[in-house]
């Protein structure tokens, strides 16, 4: 575990980082996955691009500090919100969630600001999309733990999915792979998503759809919130049931379809809208049943097990592969 470092007796550390819109979280991770103490800031979008990589330095200086032994940094690991270049670890595309984010070299950047906690000159960054990192948790440490292939969704203020394959997530030639919110779903068509286009699984499935759908439908003006929504439908109201059934059915068909197209060993749900109880889980599940076809009737169905550490553990999961990866090349570890 020796690296070149100012002082080479110093430990060496692997952390992962889950950076959002509005919280980023940071922990040590180990090459077994076992998860140090995570610490957590706000993330300072509105200040842009440059103030958030200051927090995100910041916080894993902050991790790093927190060890024995003047430990050193070894690799970084990022998921974060937005279309990742993962071999350059630049961001290509993201909403306003962070403001001024696309085109930003995230690797470059945090290379730069923690260079004097790097155990080598040449800090290993491996910044990839959130859901991805997500996804990859959930396959090293959580619910898919020991498959192969698997297919995460998660359902939340938007809807996003990310594939594993081989153990690695399934990228795409163009870094959009698993962008399951964005696939046309039935009952949607008039629905406007996020991203300026109609019809898409997030106009009715994202927990802000429900919500917004409720209320279009007629349902009480003083319901705050998606939240509300699943709690009146839990209390026997029929519009909210209905809204909350309509949406996590779309999941369902959408999801049927990736898993024709794919066959992945497991299909993993997480995010805000996978607590939404059963009312959700069974529309979700018995749509999916119903559209696959009969040798995938059995395909495994799980809620995701590692919560909202799961991000910071995909993050480190990257970081130690590309450690792998530079080894295997014959670059210094």
């Amino acid at each position: 575990m020796a690296d070149a470092s100012p002082d080479a007796a110093a430990p060496t550390v692997v952390v992962g980082v889950d950076l959002g819109g509005t919280k980023t979280a940071a922990a040590t991770v180990a090459a077994d996955g076992t998860l140090g103490p995570v610490l957590a800031v706000p993330t300072p979008a509105a200040g842009g691009p440059d103030a958030v990589l200051d927090a995100v330095a910041g916080v894993v200086g902050e991790v790093v500090a927190a060890l024995p032994g003047a430990a050193r940094l070894r690799a970084l690991g990022v998921g974060t919100a937005g279309v990742v270049d993962v071999g350059r670890g630049v961001i290509v595309s993201a909403t306003d969630t962070l403001p001024g984010w696309p085109g930003t070299d995230v690797a470059g950047g945090l290379r730069r600001r923690l260079a004097d906690l790097a155990a080598d000159a040449d800090l290993p960054v491996f910044v990839e999309n959130d859901v991805d990192a997500h996804a990859a948790g959930e396959v090293w440490r959580g619910a898919a733990a020991g498959a192969r292939s698997a297919l995460l969704v998660a359902v939340g203020t938007g809807v996003g999915g990310a594939v594993v394959l081989d153990g690695r997530p399934l990228r795409g030639a163009h870094h959009v792979a698993g962008e399951l919110g964005h696939v046309p779903v039935p009952g949607a068509e008039l629905l406007r998503c996020p991203c300026g286009r109609t019809g898409h699984l997030e106009a009715i499935g994202a927990g802000p759809a429900v919500h917004r759908r409720y209320l279009a439908l007629g349902g009480d003006a003083t319901s705050p919130d998606t939240r509300d929504v699943v709690a009146r439908a839990d209390a026997g109201d029929e519009l909210a049931a209905s809204v909350v059934r309509d949406a996590a059915r779309a999941v369902g068909r959408a999801v049927a379809g990736v898993v024709t197209v794919l066959d992945p060993e497991v299909v993993v749900v997480g995010g805000g809208m996978a607590g939404a109880g059963d009312l959700w889980w069974s529309a979700l599940e018995d749509a999916l049943r119903a559209e696959v076809v009969d040798v995938l009737a059995d395909l495994p169905l799980r809620p995701a097990a590692l919560g909202n550490v799961a991000a910071v553990v995909g993050a480190a999961r990257g970081a130690w592969n590309l450690l792998d990866d530079r080894t295997t090349d014959g670059g210094a570890r």
